[in-house]
């Protein structure tokens, strides 16, 4: 839980965030989540690594250590009601933090799934596709498929990688927003949005289908 390095304005800390960084977190309107873990199935493929971001761009990575089960401050941040947790595909980082930490995030906006009922004129949902759209930023996804459970420091491709995956998940959010209460779309972004706790739970289970005939 000791804050261990400084880098381009990224805090990063193992398994927890620390008191200080706590209370300013607490106090934002908006966090912008993603994980990284060792693969996509959950139970198997355990939770290295987690990035935050509020509106003021206060950014950290969170490495989750291989035996660590338990990061009390970061699940008090993500099961506050008062803040809205982002993220882009929501299901699998909601179901890596249920699995792996016991958290049970609320409040969420996920931006893949507010960007399928807005952006109805594209088939190009990634957050690459969105963030270039959206803000005009051109994300590198080179990262994407390294070890993120090495015992070694993050490299800075790394890094940026995780850090981006964050930066502007905020700025999307707003501006997908705008698009889905234009379009009479928004509540119904919102059902989903508090559906997709159930949906990764029954990820963890590994059910799959149980809403086909």
């Amino acid at each position: 839980m000791n804050n261990i390095e400084q880098n381009k304005k990224i805090t990063f800390f193992q398994n927890d965030i620390n008191f200080d960084l706590y209370n300013l977190y607490k106090n934002s309107s908006y966090l912008a989540v993603d994980t990284e873990a060792m693969g996509l199935i959950h139970g198997r493929d355990r939770l290295c690594l987690i990035q935050i971001c509020n509106e003021s761009s206060l950014t950290s990575c969170i490495k989750i250590e291989l035996n660590n089960s338990d990061s009390p401050n970061i699940k008090k941040l993500f099961e506050n009601d008062n803040i809205m947790k982002i993220f882009h595909y929501a299901r699998f980082d909601v179901a890596a933090l249920k699995c792996n930490l016991k958290i049970n995030t609320n409040n969420i906006f996920c931006t893949k799934i507010a960007s399928k009922l807005a952006r109805t004129y594209t088939n190009k949902h990634g957050l690459k596709d969105l963030i270039h759209e959206l803000i005009g930023v051109e994300l590198d996804k080179s990262s994407q498929c390294s070890d993120w459970g090495s015992n070694e420091n993050l490299s800075n491709q790394q890094i940026d990688y995780a850090a981006n995956d964050v930066r502007y998940l905020i700025k999307a959010m707003h501006k997908l927003k705008i698009i889905l209460e234009r379009e009479g779309r928004y509540e119904l972004a919102q059902k989903c949005f508090k559906s997709i706790p159930v949906h990764s739970e029954l990820d963890i289970l590994k059910f799959t289908n149980v809403f086909e005939h």
